[in-house]
């Protein structure tokens, strides 16, 4: 019993780590570009100011799951708080779409 407890759990881990974000990647560069994202990680989220985290190769989920940690407040940062705080549930599926496809 164990062992097939230890094998689903396994299993639900290694699926929820390939879990598509549905979002629309040209939605997703046009919000990216128009709510100043791109100011501070560039157009494709290459960082070009000094001391902003790269986005560019990251995956999707992992974006969708900062933007909404900031948007929540479980993840501090005065600048992406506000940022992420203004985007809609869509617009955040969109962003992790464009960065993370």
């Amino acid at each position: 019993m164990k062992l097939f407890q230890a094998i689903i759990i396994t299993g639900a881990f290694a699926l929820s780590a390939n879990v598509a974000v549905a979002g629309d990647a040209d939605a997703g560069k046009s919000t990216f570009a128009t709510k100043g994202c791109a100011g501070c990680h560039g157009a494709s989220g290459a960082a070009p100011t000094a001391g902003t985290p790269m986005l560019a190769g990251k995956d999707a989920a992992t974006i969708k799951q900062a933007l909404s940690d900031f948007k929540s407040g479980s993840r501090s940062s005065p600048i992406m708080n506000g940022m992420a705080g203004l985007l809609s549930e869509a617009e955040i599926d969109n962003i992790a779409a464009y960065i993370g496809g």
